[in-house]
């Protein structure tokens, strides 16, 4: 399943990640739009402000080596190598997404010399080829969503992390469910969105904390930011029927079309409160 399920990411990004910069630029990820979701902004500052507000949540204030798992073409890792003048190593399954961010390394003088360096490879973040706590920061946006295998991935990023290190992990979850189950109507809604974005299963924020104490990070922290987050979407489908990107979706294949024919899936989960936004950051002692 394991082998399948990365074939389908893969292709899912091959085909997709072109488009997505075309249209939307390097950040692969939800904006931010103030707490409360109220706050206009335009579409790549709410994506920036995300980055900066998580990190500002999990306190991380420096880094010298930092893991992005889940890299896309490199729009936080070479954000994060700016920031904190540091060597990032940004993984995916797509090697188009590492050819694009290679490039983008590159252009931005970041791919080797003195000063941040960013480097990616195509790697699975289940078996990841790093040695025993490699670094100092891990950071996982929006990427623990595709990981069939919850804890294994969490136990990699605990292995891989050194001690005294920051974990921030930000992904789509469900609804808690230790008052009420999820009902029949609710699991097809997450089966759609699963078919759609190459996902095996998502878990609630409760879940993430009871794997990380299993772990036995310290220090764990968890948010929901839903609210902040959802008109994200409203954004995206809004833009999304113009003519390039329509164009571009002509171009990029089935898989890339039917994700952008269900971005109302992920809008009326947030609406309906079934869909969460979750945080977790732990360190290692």
């Amino acid at each position: 399943m394991t082998s399948t399920l990365n074939q389908q990411i893969q292709q899912f990004y091959d085909a997709s990640s072109g488009l997505w910069e075309q249209i939307w630029g390097e950040h692969m990820h939800h904006g931010y739009y103030g707490a409360d979701g109220r706050q206009q902004k335009e579409r790549r500052q709410a994506q920036i402000d995300l980055i900066e507000e998580l990190l500002q949540w999990a306190q991380v204030e420096q880094a010298k080596s930092i893991l992005d798992v889940g890299c896309g073409v490199g729009g936080s890792s070479l954000y994060l190598a700016e920031k904190f003048n540091a060597n990032v190593t940004g993984i995916t399954l797509s090697p188009v997404q590492v050819g694009r961010a290679t490039d983008r390394a590159r252009n931005a003088g970041m791919a080797g010399g003195t000063g941040a360096i960013a480097q990616f490879q195509v790697a699975d973040a289940l078996n990841m080829p790093f040695a025993d706590q490699s670094f100092d920061f891990i950071w996982s946006l929006e990427s623990g969503e595709h990981m069939p295998d919850k804890a294994k991935f969490m136990q990699e990023c605990y292995r891989v992390l050194k001690p005294g290190g920051t974990f921030l992990m930000v992904t789509w979850c469900h609804r808690p469910i230790d008052r009420e189950p999820l009902t029949a109507n609710e699991q097809k809604h997450l089966a759609d969105i699963y078919r759609v974005y190459c996902l095996p299963y998502v878990l609630s924020l409760p879940e993430y904390e009871s794997i990380a104490h299993s772990l036995h990070f310290q220090q764990i922290r968890t948010a929901d930011w839903s609210a902040a987050v959802a008109p994200f979407w409203n954004v995206v489908i809004d833009s999304a029927f113009n003519v390039e990107a329509i164009v571009g979706l002509i171009t990029s294949g089935w898989t890339t079309i039917q994700a952008a024919l269900s971005l109302g899936l992920m809008q009326r989960g947030y609406q309906s409160g079934l869909v969460r936004f979750g945080l977790l950051s732990a360190t290692r002692p």
